[in-house]
């Protein structure tokens, strides 16, 4: 090793995370592009996209990338063009990375469907390394009261529920249902329980229904079993397609299924009749805008959301990724360099 360079994971072979898709390497420090922040990466969450980039439910975007996206650091570098931004500056590394900003979804605020946006972890390196790069713009300044290693999931998993959230319409003191428990949903929760909801979870993981239920959630049950009343709203966060039938059958009559991950495995025929009818809506949810994440970090600042957290060490990804593929976890793993 040398001063100018870093130890980092790439994705060298798509395939299982049981096998080595990812290669630990040595690689040369990120030069920050002209309106880039360099970052010295304190803490990165592992997210479920992170293990379709490796597996390869998500098609290879940039050779040998460098997973994670939910990265909490400091400013040690900046590019010609930056300013606002100072060395040491604790900043906020997100899924989206770049848009062009002049087309029709982002001239509508719509930032999350430009057709030519960029990601980091899939379309530039991430932060399953050492330090990583972040267009100025595109860096969130994350408020005192959230520390390093609960900060790093709220940064993808928090954001993308929060979306989801917004966009399952739920009203103010309504009835969700959360399908699947994991990173994401268990921040979501903590919102929509702030917010005066009623949670009911429903998950295959008994960890995770014990957690759900010391979060606050009124039930919590396996997906044999029906939520015990009728909901306004649902988010679909395991990436199950079978799963949007049964969901769609637990909404009351005009209640909307929020489906919340990137991938998604194909969705049964739906019956229209007990499935649809009554005016049960089915939306899906790309991404976010940095709206979005803004509003949500300082949500998650007033409303004193916390990740539960796992840490592991950088040279332990390709475990942090092989757990989370098979639940051996509650909440969010987070890897911690050095």
């Amino acid at each position: 090793m040398t001063a100018a360079a870093m130890r980092a994971w790439s994705v060298v072979e798509q395939g299982p995370v049981e096998g080595e898709p990812l290669k630990e390497i040595e690689r040369p420090v990120p030069e920050p592009g002209p309106d880039e922040l360099l970052v010295r990466v304190r803490a990165c969450g592992v997210c479920r996209t992170d293990l379709h980039v490796a597996e390869g439910d998500l098609p290879v975007h940039r050779a040998g990338v460098t997973p994670g996206h939910e990265v909490v650091g400091e400013v040690a570098g900046t590019g010609a063009q930056v300013f606002g931004f100072a060395l040491g500056d604790r900043v906020g590394v997100a899924w989206l990375r770049r848009t062009d900003g002049v087309c029709a979804y982002c001239a509508r605020g719509d930032e999350n469907l430009c057709p030519r946006s960029r990601y980091t972890g899939w379309d530039a390196d991430g932060g399953y390394a050492e330090y990583t790069t972040v267009p100025a713009p595109f860096a969130y300044r994350l408020p005192e009261a959230l520390d390093d290693v609960p900060a790093a999931p709220l940064l993808c998993a928090g954001i993308i529920g929060f979306r989801a959230l917004r966009r399952s319409g739920l009203p103010r003191g309504g009835r969700l249902g959360l399908y699947g428990f994991g990173g994401s949903a268990h921040l979501c929760a903590q919102v929509a329980l702030a917010e005066g909801a009623t949670v009911h979870v429903i998950t295959r993981d008994e960890v995770s229904r014990r957690l759900a239920l010391e979060l606050g959630a009124a039930s919590a049950r396996d997906l044999a079993e029906p939520p015990p009343e009728p909901l306004d709203a649902a988010i679909l966060f395991a990436p199950a397609g079978e799963l949007v039938p049964v969901a769609l059958r637990a909404l009351d009559r005009g209640g909307v299924l929020a489906l919340a991950g990137i991938h998604l495995t194909d969705v049964p025929p739906l019956h229209y009749e007990t499935d649809l009818f009554y005016e049960k809506e089915v939306r899906s949810v790309t991404a976010n805008t940095r709206a979005d994440g803004r509003e949500f970090l300082a949500l998650a600042a007033r409303y004193g959301v916390r990740a539960t957290t796992h840490r592991y060490p950088l040279d332990r990804a390709p475990e942090a990724l092989r757990d989370l593929k098979a639940g051996r976890f509650d909440g969010a793993a987070v890897l911690v360099p050095g």
